[in-house]
């Protein structure tokens, strides 16, 4: 993993601009530096490496092969095949660097290279021949590409913070699509070309982007989606869960190539625990192998106990962290500064302080289980999209049958008949209600009615064929490739970045998206099991205490525990400053209303507390800072 910078204009570009940029996201690549400037000066590219595949000087960035210039960020996985096929073309390596094994692709192949990685990646090739900066993006968009494009320069990095460098670039934002992230957690600030500031755009996953290096101009486009592939639809249970097995194991395999120390992330859920056994039978009995657990000692949502089974049966060297609340609140500076837009709930500081463990243990690659859920079936409410996909196939008293028994296993998966007619009441009569009453829990009811109308029109659904995909795969889709996964892979890359570690995730890998969005809803959660392909394909593999847990707990800390400390005090004196009382966005009487019924009990109002929080933590630790920070000019001055 590393951080990319660079600026290509319609005249000498500056390299103090492209060094403050990579200067900035010096965390990201701590082990080496480099810049790389056009003959013509029109074009400067940056680079920060942390080294990981060939760490020699032959893995130095910006790189250059035949003219080509890249700089890159992440890794290529199966690099090794792709370097034996063109070797057997005729190409010649100089290196053993992933780096030039993709550089060397595209200079064989073209933009069809891309077809060929399995991997994650952001990166640039100055193409001199063509006379275009070609820039991709990987499929589920684990790494970012943010880039802001001017008539007459276009300038592309890894992290906002790098863009707010540069004359030109301003912190502007659209309040609006903050609120909507407020409001579902899942959208608003990753699912689309737009980001929350006005001046940055981002490449989304799976795309690709060409700047005409003469004109100045740019297109994007799609190189990669998912289409239901029927031949794995007829596929049997078993078989589906033997060839899903392959996938899994081959796609940790690949991820387990490095030439620097490795380890795991581990929660105790299914994902990452699978990734665990995972990775030991691959290794053998004897290699030595470390994990990194977040605990949360006397809560309910401590999951160690589950994460000490599977260290106990693997027997790696297990190392803990205790996320807390006091330690959040000391570290809410660099924590947002780090991970540049507000973040869901406090599980992102939990993730930030395994990463910081990562790192104190010199671990430098970790593997984690991040994806699993959103293309297994790992979430208690897909089971509604479960039953919508079975009504074609199944009878009203099977249904019936099932439907009870989702209640019995996973009692909240589906809304009972009194949230369903509560949930199908107008919005405007709900928002009345709960500001006369103080009573409610959605987070639109705390704004200025015409600021939430606004804000609930931002939504849109993003999957451009829903027909394509029976009901719960649509979902799957959705959640995978638009919504929730994009958001957490942020999170991801900002927290492993901030403590230059490097963060691997099996689950992300095309093949298996391709495969498990083809499958049957019975296949997926078909016996009242929600990931059911997995438990079904590591039988034998995981513990079956692990495999048959039908219970998500999810990685959260006691979020409720930490506002009764200090995280409380700064909330309540946020919901009760001046500012917040006289705020256009806020509906003020109506948090204090909450606060109050969160001090009387009402603990699960945490999350809704978490809002106004974040909100001006964000703009405190983030949105101020880059707003002051030295501003650097694009073109060198004319003499």
């Amino acid at each position: 993993m590393c951080g990319i910078a660079g600026i290509v204009g319609s005249r000498a570009v500056s390299e103090n601009a492209v060094r403050a940029m990579t200067d900035i996201q010096a965390h990201r690549g701590p082990d080496d530096s480099g810049l790389w400037r056009a003959l013509d000066g029109r074009a400067v590219l940056g680079h920060r490496r942390l080294s990981i595949i060939d760490v020699s000087e032959g893995g130095h960035q910006p790189m250059e092969l035949g003219g080509c210039v890249i700089t890159y960020n992440g890794e290529i996985y199966n690099y090794l095949e792709i370097r034996e096929r063109l070797k057997s073309e005729g190409v010649a390596f100089q290196s053993d660097s992933d780096t030039e094994v993709l550089l060397a692709a595209y200079k064989k192949w073209g933009e069809k290279c891309l077809t060929e990685l399995n991997g994650m990646f952001a990166f640039a090739i100055y193409d001199p021949e063509r006379r275009v900066l070609f820039c991709a993006r990987d499929r589920f968009g684990e790494k970012p590409f943010l880039f802001h494009a001017a008539d007459d320069w276009f300038a592309f990095t890894s992290e906002f913070k790098a863009l707010f460098s540069l004359e030109g670039v301003e912190t502007s934002h659209d309040n609006l699509r903050l609120l909507s992230f407020l409001q579902h957690p899942t959208r608003g600030l990753d699912d689309g070309m737009e980001t929350i500031f006005d001046d940055i755009l981002q490449l989304p996953p799976a795309h690709c982007l060409t700047v005409d290096l003469d004109q100045l101009t740019f297109h994007v486009r799609r190189y990669w989606d998912v289409s239901p592939n029927p031949d794995f639809a007829r596929m049997s249970q078993q078989d589906a869960e033997a060839h899903f097995r392959d996938l899994l194991t081959n796609s940790v395999s690949l991820r387990m190539r490095s030439d620097v120390s490795l380890g795991s992330c581990l929660s105790g859920g299914l994902d990452s625990s699978s990734i665990v056994c995972i990775a030991r039978s691959l290794l053998g009995d004897d290699a030595p192998y470390d994990t990194f657990t977040g605990r949360f000692p006397g809560s309910d949502a401590d999951e160690s106990p589950w994460a000490e089974k599977v260290t106990n049966w693997t027997r790696t060297r297990s190392h803990t962290v205790d996320p807390d609340g006091d330690d959040f609140v000391d570290e809410i500076g660099p924590f947002m500064w780090h991970n540049e837009l507000p973040v869901a709930s406090t599980s992102q500081y939990a993730q930030w302080c395994v990463f910081r463990l990562a790192n104190e243990q010199r671990t430098i690659v970790l593997l984690d289980g991040q994806g699993g859920d959103e293309l297994l079936g790992g979430y208690e409410q897909y089971f509604s999209k479960y039953l919508q996909s079975r009504q074609k196939d199944a009878g009203p008293a099977e249904l019936e049958t099932e439907i009870q028994e989702i209640r019995n296993r996973y009692p909240l998966a589906l809304l009972s008949p009194a949230q369903e007619r509560r949930s199908s009441l107008p919005w405007p009569l709900r928002s009345l209600a709960a500001r006369l009453t103080g009573k409610g829990s959605d987070f639109s009811f705390g704004l200025n009615p015409d600021t939430a109308r606004k804000m609930l029109s931002v939504f849109q659904d993003t999957v451009s064929d829903p027909s394509a995909f029976h009901p719960l795969s649509a979902a799957l889709y959705e959640e995978a490739l638009h919504t929730n996964l994009p958001v957490l892979l942020r999170y991801g890359d900002r927290n492993s970045m901030a403590h230059s570690r490097e963060v691997r995730l099996p689950f992300c890998d095309h093949r298996i998206a391709e495969f498990t969005l083809s499958l049957g809803a019975q296949t997926l959660m078909g016996n009242i099991e929600t990931k059911r392909l997995l438990r079904g394909a590591l039988a034998g593999i995981l513990p079956d205490e692990i495999r048959t847990r039908w219970s998500k707990q999810g990685f959260l800390p006691p979020q409720a525990r930490w506002l009764e400390g200090r995280l409380g005090v700064i909330t309540r004196e946020i919901i009760e400053s001046p500012d917040f009382r006289q705020s256009e966005t806020w509906c003020a009487p109506w948090w204090r209303k909450v606060w109050k019924r969160f001090e009387d009990g009402e603990t699960h109002l945490a999350n809704l507390l978490w809002r106004p929080f974040i909100d001006q933590m964000w703009r405190t630790h983030f949105l101020l800072p880059v707003s002051q920070a030295e501003k650097y000019p694009i073109f060198e001055a004319e003499s």
